[in-house]
């Protein structure tokens, strides 16, 4: 079953030229959930024109709250349930079956005036929707729940989305944004396609900006983990649609590389299992028996690791149930035998403990918590967030294109740092052209050296 959601500023569905490449739209796309920005619709022509565009789809909008606003549409067998509306949002409840509800907040914020002078409300207004997100997060209790936010925010995140970024630092409309994000939860869905969701359309003076996105929580990262953002061409729009596909199916990536764990050196057997291949001696240290001994301490490393840390939760959780069990057998049967193996019990239970930590800790990345903290929960969290964004899932080529196989990605790769990296005779492609101020500098040195013949050894430069 498809689980594909979609959201796109169409900048007027009303129009008739519109209809038909939006109908084909979403037959190639095939999504069971959208949300229409900037529909121009007025209602009493809300139903005629959705019948006509969108037959057999279930919808609501906003129009109750301000005119030609956010449409949503959707067909089974999702279903809807409304939690709000605002001006600028739409809350509901999604069911999908055989998932999580999951709440989705459908943003068009607002942008009257926007680069006008005298139109001062439009940022008041906007900062009112990143209140209403924080509200919304706490009466719903989303801490917990699954949370899709997606919509055209009519603001970037940072300077660095914006075309005619001039180095300068974050406003305080950014600043709004950002701590609006970062209390409720939320954050970017990695995403595939361009890096700027709009554009001014005008050839003189040409801009592009990120204003459309799709937030998510840490909640739906860990229900969805190969959830996947797409962002594509406008066609019509000066906006690009974003498709969601909370279930993105991954290709076999293959044999995953060695990561060393930090939590290896505090096994009593590390450096033993380290000192046996280098003790080996060779003649000749060449690299290539440099890299033969590091690929025999890796072999020997990944035993270590499975034999005594694999499933580390699952170990944790069996040391914890026969901790228990030896507490109950000493207050039952107090004896120097019961204590002792009580004691031995609770250290390999609190040394097992300690070794989730760590390996939740380098895995999320989070360094400044102190050793003890045991908050491995939120490690799990984060460690689920890095995953999602570290995912590389798709490589464009230099003619527009997108490779998702894993074989075909992996011969990109090569291919491109092969060009980069390979010796000039074998790339004619890739010759190198000095700048100018260093061919003058060059032609420098070589006068200088001419007239100081004594000093001819010491210069190199031709």
């Amino acid at each position: 079953m498809s689980t594909k959601f979609f959201f796109w500023n169409v900048r007027g569905i009303n129009e008739p030229d519109k209809h038909r490449p939006f109908v084909s739209w979403l037959q190639c796309h095939k999504p069971l959930f959208g949300t229409i920005l900037e529909s121009h619709i007025k209602e009493p022509f809300l139903n005629p024109l959705l019948l006509k565009v969108c037959p057999g789809w279930s919808y609501y909008s906003n129009h109750s709250s301000i005119p030609m606003g956010i449409i949503l549409i959707w067909k089974d067998p999702i279903k809807v349930s409304i939690l709000s509306q605002s001006r600028q949002c739409i809350n509901c409840m999604l069911s999908i079956p055989n998932k999580p509800p999951v709440v989705y907040s459908a943003i068009y914020a607002s942008n009257l005036g926007l680069g006008r002078i005298g139109y001062p409300g439009n940022f008041k207004e906007r900062a009112e929707l990143w209140v209403e997100l924080l509200n919304t997060a706490e009466a719903y209790n989303l801490d917990t729940s699954c949370w899709l936010v997606g919509g055209d925010f009519n603001q970037t995140l940072f300077p660095s989305e914006h075309s005619t970024n001039s180095g300068m630092g974050p406003d305080s409309l950014m600043y709004q944004f950002q701590d609006c994000l970062l209390q409720a939860g939320l954050f970017d869905l990695r995403y595939i396609g361009p890096s700027h969701t709009w554009s001014n359309k005008c050839p003189t003076a040409p801009i592009a900006k990120k204003l459309d996105r799709q937030l998510v929580n840490s909640t739906i990262i860990s229900t969805f983990p190969n959830a996947t953002t797409t962002f594509l061409p406008p066609l019509f729009s000066d906006h690009s649609p974003c498709v969601l596909d909370l279930a993105y199916t991954l290709p076999s990536a293959g044999t995953k590389p060695f990561k060393f764990p930090n939590y290896l050196t505090r096994h009593p057997h590390f450096l033993q299992q380290v000192k046996l291949p280098v003790s080996n001696r060779i003649e000749n240290h060449t690299l290539t028996q440099f890299c033969w001994k590091l690929k025999l301490i890796k072999r020997e490393l990944k035993h270590l690791n499975r034999e005594n840390f694999s499933n580390i939760q699952e170990r944790v959780s069996e040391a914890n149930r026969l901790l228990q069990c030896m507490q109950v057998q000493a207050l039952n049967f107090p004896s120097p035998e019961n204590f002792e193996a009580e004691r031995e019990t609770h250290m390999r239970w609190s040394f097992l403990r300690s070794i989730e930590e760590s390996y939740f800790r380098q895995k999320s990345r989070i360094n400044w918590l102190r050793e003890g903290d045991l908050n491995t929960a939120y490690f799990h969290r984060i460690c689920q967030v890095r995953a999602s964004y570290n995912a590389i899932r798709a490589f464009m080529t230099n003619s527009g294109t997108w490779i998702t196989d894993p074989m075909e990605m992996s011969i990109h790769a090569v291919s491109h740092f092969d060009a980069m990296l390979a010796p000039l005779s074998n790339s004619p492609s890739l010759v190198y052209s000095a700048p100018a101020w260093f061919a003058e500098l060059t032609i420098l040195f070589k006068k200088k050296k001419t007239n100081n013949s004594r000093y001819h050894s010491h210069y190199f430069i031709t």
